[in-house]
């Protein structure tokens, strides 16, 4: 363990805590998942056509605030500290989760989203924490347990929205709040400050603190731009499932709700085991860039296996790549902040997670649009699974986009090579 980084029980409880808060605040958005269109439609008079473009709405505006904020909040982190944005982040979410649940009306309705977008793009926020946290060598394993976070809160928290929306529809609203002030309670005698004064920048720049000003940050590091628009593919490619698994199974295998439950808790569950387990084990032994591109290549074709799969056990066998392409994801983001100076990873988080939210704008709109015209009688080529395939070839390009940026790591030891057993045994931060 390094100087810079001393394992002490502070520290400890501290990453601790930022997993416990992605997680929890994943699982408060999870919660209101099942819940949220029939509120919408409540709202609209019952239409669900009209609940649905409604909803849709929303869902890219919620994007759009998150595209614009991380930015923001990833700039005020590196002047006044990680802290008070991670807590400010979590009162917020609770007072937006009570105003969601007291709503009568749509435009109440479309506030609190705006609020939640841009109340969640503190995730660049604790990304950074992260990084200010751990040691180089170990920031793989430890962004592999924030993703298993997301993981467990999205497979909890949907099912048991399902579970609290059939007592009231409002009353996963009422939970998540409860989680998300818990939450704040938490951190405020927890959560100990991770970038000293004298860490921090000098001054806060609006230019910088927006998503244009965040990219030209990128734009002077040439490698780490590439890596960016690596993580932005592998981004977008992962709303093929979130956006049209629910119809594409219907579609083409006649499922209902509890097998597309069963096999979305499966994909999360398989996400989470590699994400939380396997990262932290195999990037000691073989190196970040080897196991970046093993994981972008297990995903071009797991989602290649979707697109062809007619016979759902063919579908099946497609999940465990897709798992596995949870390995790209964290040591995308370990390699990057090797690149960026510690007083501007808040910034460097802020464009990540960015990037990610304009893949959240994008990415329903584009591949529902691509399933229902290749569904279409007028399509030349009838493909149920044309949006998996688009999905293959967008981390496809990243594979190529990311071998071409890492080029320069092959000879680099904390990168790329094989270190000593004691060093893979050690204990995560």
């Amino acid at each position: 363990m390094t100087a810079e980084h001393p394992v002490t029980p502070v520290r400890r409880a501290a990453v601790i805590f930022i997993f416990v808060t992605v997680m929890l605040d994943m699982l408060a958005f999870g919660i209101i998942i099942p819940v949220f269109p029939h509120l919408v439609q409540a709202m609209t008079g019952g239409d669900i056509a009209n609940a649905a473009r409604w909803t849709g709405i929303m869902g890219a505006l919620f994007g759009l605030m998150q595209f614009v904020f991380s930015p923001v909040q990833g700039a005020l982190s590196d002047r006044f500290g990680r802290r008070p944005v991670i807590l400010g982040s979590n009162f917020a979410l609770g007072i937006d989760f009570v105003l969601m649940a007291l709503a009568q009306t749509l435009p109440i309705l479309f506030i609190g989203r705006i609020i939640s977008g841009i109340a969640s793009a503190s995730f660049s926020t604790a990304n950074a924490y992260i990084a200010d946290v751990t040691p180089k060598e170990k920031r793989a394993a430890a962004f592999g347990t924030m993703g298993a976070a997301f993981g467990i809160g999205f497979i909890v928290g949907p099912a048991l929205g399902g579970f609290l929306g059939d007592i009231s529809v409002r009353l996963p609203f009422w939970v998540a709040a409860g989680l998300a002030l818990a939450n704040f309670l938490y951190g405020w005698f927890i959560l100990p400050e991770s970038l000293p004064p004298e860490r921090r920048s000098e001054r806060f720049e609006l230019r910088q603190a927006n998503p244009l000003g965040s990219l030209r940050m990128l734009r002077r590091h040439p490698q780490v731009f590439g890596l960016a628009i690596v993580f932005f593919l592998v981004s977008l490619a992962q709303f093929s499932l979130n956006s049209t698994f629910v119809l594409y199974a219907d579609y083409r295998y006649g499922w209902g709700a509890r097998e597309v439950g069963y096999t979305l808790g499966l994909v999360g569950i398989c996400s989470a085991l590699v994400q939380a387990g396997l990262v932290r084990r195999v990037v000691p032994a073989f190196g970040e860039r080897r196991v970046m591109l093993a994981g972008l290549a297990c995903g071009a074709t797991g989602f290649s296996t979707l697109a062809f799969a007619s016979w759902w056990p063919v579908f099946l066998l497609g999940i465990p790549f897709l798992a596995l392409s949870g390995l790209g994801g964290p040591t995308v983001q370990a390699i990057v902040t090797r690149q960026i100076d510690p007083r501007e990873q808040g910034r460097l988080q802020g464009a990540m997670t960015s990037l990610a939210s304009l893949a959240t704008v994008f990415g329903p709109f584009l591949f529902t649009q691509v399933f229902a015209h290749f569904i279409s009688p007028g399509a030349a080529i009838h493909l149920p699974g044309a949006a998996f395939l688009l999905s293959a070839l967008l981390v496809a390009g990243g594979f190529a986009l990311g071998w071409g940026a890492t080029a320069h790591l092959r000879a680099t030891p904390a990168a790329d090579t094989v270190v000593s057993p004691d060093a893979a045994e050690a204990p995560p931060p």
